[in-house]
Formats: structure tokens, sequence, C-alpha cells
């Protein structure tokens, strides 16, 4: 399942970038899941990521482990692609 990640930097890891990378890239591989693109945004989120979890359960243990490290807060979106949304469509019946 692709998932948006709308994240936030703590004060305390922001100028510590390769580091909190390498946290986050490990502990997302031991959970299994991938990283599609990586994008630092100006404004009220710092990053948007996509990525791809094996299960709805990792991508929590990853959003609660993310913000128990001190590195800052994401909140996960589940991403559907257009074949999904069309076929959610004709299942509502609109």
């Amino acid at each position: 399942m692709k998932y948006v990640l709308l994240g936030n930097l703590s004060p305390e890891w922001a100028s510590k970038q390769s580091e909190r990378i390498g946290k986050a890239k490990a502990k997302l591989d031991k959970l299994g899941i991938k990283v599609e693109s990586i994008h630092y945004t100006q404004g009220y989120y710092d990053f948007v990521d996509i990525v791809d979890a094996p299960n709805e359960g990792a991508m929590l243990a990853f959003s609660v482990w993310y913000t128990t490290q001190g590195l800052g807060r994401v909140q996960s979106m589940p991403a559907f692609d257009a074949k999904t949304f069309e076929a959610a469509i004709k299942d509502a019946g609109a």
C-alpha cells in the first residue's frame, strides 16, 4: 500500500540531516517500507514522502517510532492510484 507522509522536523534534529535520515532509513528497511520519493517543502510541513508499506501496521509502527525518537512528527495517509479510485466510484454507484 502506498502512503503519503507529511512530516515536520523537530528543532533538535533539523540540523542533523544525515544522522536523522540514517536512523529513519534503517527503521523503514526493518519494517519493509520502501521510500519512493522524498520532497522538502516550505510551509506547514517540512517534507512530503511517498512510501510503499507492506501493511498499515508497519506504517503505524514507523509513525510511532519516528515520534518517540524525537525526530519530529509524521502524518500518514493512504494513497490510491487512479484505477483503484475509478473502481471505488463504480462500486459506490456514483
